[in-house]
């Protein structure tokens, strides 16, 4: 059973604060990747949840690995996320505070194979185009990207 499984078995969907990552992947193009959830059926970045003894940076490259195969090795801090915007509840009741740290990465290729169980799908977006239904505790780290990249 994985850490934050253990811990709902104790708590059920009570608040819990959860320190994670997201990974800004963005192309030779400059275009941002975002992937289907099937948790939420929103667009999000790669990323999640840390396990107990793991650095963020860590928890990062697992992440992307895990969700869409692709290998990430340097890992550039972009910010830290946290405050009352970052809350959300999710479909089946669990309530999160999210404490995130959000990395940069570039990629040479775009072959991306996700999951099939987290992931349903990805793609690489203009940043002038992105999706209006990106989950709400990612859609400022998105935003902040695009202030500072978008052009």
């Amino acid at each position: 059973m994985n850490y934050i499984a253990e811990l709902r078995t104790l708590v059920g969907t009570r608040p819990l604060i959860l320190p994670g990552t997201s990974v800004l992947i963005v192309d030779e193009r400059g275009r941002l990747l975002l992937l289907a959830r099937v948790d939420t059926g929103d667009w999000g970045l790669p990323g999640g949840f840390l396990d107990p003894g793991e650095s963020f940076e860590d928890a990062g490259r697992r992440e992307v690995r895990e969700e869409t195969g692709l290998v990430v090795d340097e890992l550039q801090l972009f910010g830290v996320y946290s405050g009352p915007e970052y809350y959300y509840r999710y479909p089946n009741g669990d309530e999160v505070h999210n404490v995130t740290a959000a990395f940069t990465a570039s990629v040479a290729g775009t072959a991306v194979r996700v999951d099939g169980t987290e992931i349903s799908g990805h793609r690489f977006f203009e940043l002038d185009q992105l999706p209006g239904d990106i989950i709400s505790p990612e859609r400022p780290i998105v935003d902040d990207y695009v202030k500072r990249f978008g052009g």
